[in-house]
């Protein structure tokens, strides 16, 4: 109840489902789900299902291309990134703050945070008990969201009631036992939400496989809309343009394509020396415990 707004994003994933379930009992509120029109995304059948089993009111909204092309510089600019999966992932989270605002709605739950501290990451189920406890108390320390700067600069409010005292208290206290176990024949992250919510929600979507948001709405056509926009002869010249002139490397049309974004509101990236380490790839600044650049996404570092 200290976290609830007056609407919610839906993906139909576990995290947002759960979300959709608690707060339902208690009050109403609008659930959004987005998806690239014409591409394959399942988060409409999922979210729609939950939807459905829960009574919500649901609104969907298929965006264009015209809407990706003006989200893609705001994301650019409040993220300061040019990383293709950080940007294609963004993208439908700033549709979806956008359209929270167009239904004059002041403040949005989201998913976030669930997997940071219940153990969603596909590449945690490969790990012992011990090497998960480490890789998510890394995470811990530097865990940040999206969808909060993004909305506020909406000028609306993202709350994210996973990062709740309560919630993140309990959840760093469980034994890796009930976060990765095997079930419905394979490993599963976040197994005691899972199991908690058994009877709550439709089988299928307590055990749905993690995917990306861009893999749920459909934004991973992405790089296949560059390469055919953007020739080989045109990516080369500023593939080598940039390399030589501003020491970024750049690794395929789409990253082409959000660089000169990011170059026309910031600049050429230039991190400072004096910080301890900057991006091989791009020359950004990058926290002493990463493994990858927030700025160009290069990986591993």
């Amino acid at each position: 109840m200290r976290n609830q707004a007056g609407s919610m994003l839906l993906s139909g994933g576990l995290d947002t489902s759960i979300l959709a379930a608690v707060p339902s009992r208690n009050f109403s509120f609008k659930a959004i789900t987005v998806a690239f029109d014409g591409a394959e995304a399942p988060d409409l059948r999922f979210a729609t299902l939950v939807a459905n089993y829960l009574h919500l009111e649901h609104i969907i909204h298929r965006f264009n291309w015209a809407e990706v092309l003006e989200a893609i510089p705001q994301v650019v600019k409040v993220m300061h990134t040019f990383d293709p999966m950080e940007v294609r992932n963004d993208v439908a989270i700033s549709i979806a703050l956008k359209h929270v605002k167009t239904n004059d709605l002041t403040a949005t739950m989201t998913g976030d945070g669930c997997d940071e501290l219940f153990a969603g990451y596909s590449f945690l189920l490969e790990y012992d008990a011990e090497r998960i406890r480490t890789e998510m108390e890394k995470m811990w320390r530097t865990m940040a969201f999206a969808s909060v700067p993004m909305a506020k600069a909406l000028d609306t409010e993202a709350r994210l009631p996973f990062l709740d005292p309560e919630i993140q208290s309990f959840a760093i206290r469980l034994d890796p036992h009930y976060l990765v176990r095997s079930q419905e024949g394979r490993k599963q992250g976040k197994w005691i939400l899972r199991k908690t919510f058994e009877e709550v929600l439709p089988h299928e979507v307590i055990w749905r496989v993690e995917t990306p948001i861009e893999f749920g709405t459909g934004t991973t056509v992405l790089p296949r809309i560059f390469d055919i926009s953007i020739s080989d002869g045109e990516f080369a010249r500023k593939v080598s343009k940039y390399l030589k002139e501003d020491k970024v490397a750049l690794r395929d049309k789409e990253q082409v394509f959000y660089y000169e974004i990011y170059r026309s509101i910031f600049g050429i990236p230039r991190g400072d020396e004096s910080y301890g380490r900057t991006c091989p790839k791009c020359r950004s600044n990058i926290r002493p415990e990463a493994s990858y650049c927030g700025t160009c996404g290069a990986f591993p570092i």
